[in-house]
């Protein structure tokens, strides 16, 4: 399953995101740190991390949609808390709100110890036929 959730989005899978499990209820997934994925002074690039969580986040509003439904985001918030310099961001995509015609996702990153690096909240519009 988790395969052909990256072939969906080929940013991601051409960005080095891996989903290691997905279901309705959460998804989780990597990135791991890369010097061209970095920013000044070897720290992710926000931008790389807001990937990430954009991917996961995508991924579990999918597979929350009712059949025949496609999704795209309209709304994205993202709050920083630490830079990662090494190993991997890891985060869980989990859904908040599952409606008719929006869903609200959290994605928390984590580094290598459990630390928190950023917390974003989606919301994707559920697109109909």
């Amino acid at each position: 399953m988790t395969d052909p959730l990256i072939d969906a989005m080929p940013f991601a899978r051409e960005l080095g995101v891996e989903i290691d499990a997905a279901g309705p209820g959460e998804v989780t997934g990597r990135l791991a740190w890369a010097p061209e994925r970095c920013t000044a002074g070897g720290v992710m690039h926000g931008g790389a991390l807001m990937a990430l969580a954009d991917s996961l986040g995508a991924a579990c509003a999918f597979l929350n949609l009712p059949p025949g439904a496609s999704t795209t985001t309209v709304e994205s918030k993202t709050n920083f808390f630490r830079g990662l310099r090494e190993g991997a961001a890891r985060g869980v995509a989990r859904p908040l709100h599952t409606g008719h015609r929006f869903i609200v996702v959290q994605t928390d990153l984590y580094d290598g110890r459990d630390r928190r690096l950023a917390q974003v909240t989606q919301t994707q519009a559920v697109l109909n036929g």
